[in-house]
């Protein structure tokens, strides 16, 4: 709007002297000249206060109203007709707020926290160009201002991708992949927080370093990288990113936001995807909410009283033994249609592990807030899809909120939860698709199977009975889309398979077989794939051994791989090539064709082929005759292997195996 007044102001000195100057040009011109300069006056004192920065003040004459942040820190044009604004500081009980720019429209606002706070609901009209909003703020205790950059969204071609089956997920904790950017190890804000040779410290990995082996996880056949929290953290062993001190900012260690965005950019080129960790549920115990937040209900309790997130219920109210071990907290009373509240508030309300603070995810602004930080991250960065953990402790009304929210701007946005449970009753409750007892559709695209985790690890681990893979698919009729759940054998939270009692290389190619071929859209943990040790947490998170200049070994190389991670990497990286060139194991129909308490045999059929895998788990060699009659497989006339070193042959409708010790076989069918 100023460069209009100049504009007119020039049009005017101009007429003035055309004209000889007539008096009602003299009062015209003085007319623009007062509202032109203070337009001028107003941008320029703006524009040299930083965006939600508070106005210089002398130390100790700190009076008047002041922003020192401003949430969210920039919005688009056309993306949604309203963003909520939140901004800290002083002194912030405004009478009145308006923009320099017509199209922006302050609908309401609302004061909290004694004026720490303000709340402002802004209307962008469709008409808004590209450029920074200077908004200024008229309270009792005087003015100040803020500014509020608006873009035309960028083109969204080649983003907001998710997932298909097709995809291969591969998680990434970037404190301890690959340090990129040595310069920011220890950032000027986090004395003392790097240290390599202690297990809860900062170690130096960061978002360039991922950038930069890009080339080896596709070559190793990874299309999609779910990276753990990268927003700001608080304290010196927050490395995991677990505990935010702030949702619209880049940790320093891990780099900054130009370095996320041109990640994401850089993958996309490479053809492959990037989820983000997102964590609705809580933030950190440093956050500056803990101790002056927003509303007095903006968390669920306070630091001072507050419930922790263990159920009060025992498993010997379904009628388990006492002892038997749960996968995480029992979840069974949140599905329960028969559990009142008072038995699941501990889950829903609680701060987890009695830590980190709960919000409120019933309070509509918390809602608000936390949805337009998710829109905020996908439309900066161009993201595939979230990640989302600690799934069932958030209100299933908040999600049903927050994915109709991202799928009216990302409608193929895919979100995957954490629900940490062996049970499909339980895990599957909370996919989104359709309306559960209590009326809600949480939205949820799919789920990590958590299920299928447990069975792996107890089957390859723990010598329960393989037929108990079976059983588990059995549950899939639970499932809308069972083809798209996530498989995994391995995460950050569980010891290294590798590390756990009863493994041996044999049983780690195993995980990887099964993961690689059964239904479902598999996830890696970074490692796992050269075969990385490391027991409970943080033992499981160790540095990517090349990651670092000066590592004694580059396992990003093959001349850098001992011969026993060679052999494993091989290994999964020809099977992810099989899986590649084969549509059958990445979507066909899967059918059981044989089952018993060490072997699983199992077909997979496209229109184009169908193909059998064969697992046996037992420490001898096995031979199987399998009827053919009445499945899929029924009309094969050959069979020919294409991985492993299992025979087959086809006769008389059977088909006759002989399965190596502990070994994992494909045939194709002809």
């Amino acid at each position: 709007m100023w460069n209009f007044r100049l504009a007119s102001l020039f049009v005017f000195l101009y007429a003035l002297r055309v004209k000889k100057n007539p008096l009602h040009f003299r009062r015209s011109v003085a007319k623009v000249c007062r509202d032109t300069l203070f337009s001028i006056l107003f941008v320029a004192f703006s524009y040299f206060v930083p965006t939600g920065v508070a106005h210089p003040q002398q130390p100790g004459k700190e009076t008047g109203p002041a922003v020192t942040k401003v949430e969210p820190p920039n919005w688009w044009v056309g993306l949604t007709p309203e963003v909520m604004l939140l901004l800290s500081g002083r002194d912030l009980e405004a009478t009145h707020v308006a923009c320099n720019l017509p199209t922006l429209h302050v609908s309401r606002t609302q004061a909290t926290a004694g004026g720490s706070y303000l709340f402002i609901w802004l209307k962008i009209g469709a008409e808004t160009k590209s450029g920074t909003a200077v908004c200024r703020i008229t309270a009792p205790k005087g003015t100040t201002s803020f500014e509020l950059p608006i873009a035309a969204r960028a083109p969204t071609v080649g983003k907001f991708q998710g997932l298909s089956q097709d995809d291969v997920m591969y998680l990434i904790m970037p404190d301890r992949f690959a340090n990129g950017d040595p310069t920011n190890d220890e950032p000027a804000e986090a004395p003392g927080s790097h240290d390599r040779s202690k297990p809860r410290a900062y170690h130096g990995g960061d978002l360039r370093g991922i950038q930069n082996h890009l080339s080896y996880l596709k070559d190793l056949g990874v299309t999609t990288l779910w990276l753990t929290p990268i927003v700001k953290n608080g304290a010196a062993q927050d490395y995991h990113g677990y505990g935010a001190v702030d949702l619209y900012a880049v940790d320093a260690h891990l780099g900054v936001l130009k370095d996320y965005v041109g990640l994401v950019a850089a993958a996309h080129k490479q053809g492959m995807k990037i989820f983000f960790d997102a964590v609705p549920n809580h933030v950190g115990p440093k956050h500056p909410w803990v101790t002056n937040p927003p509303m007095s209900d903006w968390f669920h309790g306070t630091l001072q009283h507050h419930i922790n997130s263990f159920s009060p219920m025992k498993g010997s109210f379904y009628g388990k033994p006492d002892g038997q071990t749960n996968g995480n907290d029992p979840f069974e009373s949140l599905i329960d249609p028969h559990a009142p509240v008072r038995m699941k508030r501990n889950l829903t309300e609680g701060w987890f592990f009695g830590i980190l603070p709960d919000m409120n995810t019933e309070n509509r602004l918390v809602e608000q807030y936390l949805l337009q930080n998710s829109v905020w991250w996908a439309e900066t960065s161009g993201l595939d899809g979230y990640r989302v953990d600690t799934f069932p402790y958030v209100s299933r009304k908040f999600w049903a909120s927050w994915h109709a929210g991202l799928r009216r701007l990302y409608p193929d946005l895919t979100t995957v939860g954490e629900v940490f449970h062996p049970d499909p009753s339980v895990t599957s409750f909370f996919v989104g698709g359709v309306r559960r007892y209590d009326g809600i559709d949480s939205g949820l695209s799919t789920v990590f199977d958590f299920p299928m985790f447990f069975t792996l690890r107890d089957v390859l681990l723990k010598k329960t009975p393989t037929g108990r893979i079976a059983d588990v698919l059995r549950h899939d009729f639970l499932y809308l889309h069972p083809e798209m759940l996530v498989s995994f054998f391995a995460n950050h939270d569980v010891p290294r398979f590798a590390s756990a009692e009863g493994s041996s290389p044999a049983k780690l190619r195993l995980a990887f077989g099964l993961t690689l071929t059964l239904r479902g859209i598999p996830e890696i943990y970074y490692g796992d794939e050269i075969g990385m040790q490391g027991g409970g947490d943080p033992d499981n998170r160790r540095d990517f051994p090349g990651g670092w200049i000066g590592d004694k070994n580059d396992a990003f190389t093959q001349a850098g791989r001992a011969s026993d991670q060679q052999e494993i990497f091989s290994y999964v990286r020809a099977l992810l090539k099989l899986r590649r060139e084969h549509a059958a194991l990445r979507s066909g129909q899967l059918w059981h064709l044989a089952s018993d308490e060490f072997s699983y045999v199992f077909a997979r059929e496209s229109e184009e082929e169908r193909l059998v895998v064969a697992f046996n788990n037992a420490e001898q060699s096995r031979e199987l005759r399998i009827p053919l009659a009445d499945t899929p497989a029924e009309k094969a006339s050959a069979i020919a292997i294409l991985f492993g070193e299992a025979k087959g042959e086809l006769a008389a409708k059977e088909v006759h195996l002989a399965l190596p010790p502990q070994s994992l076989s494909i045939f194709s069918l002809n």
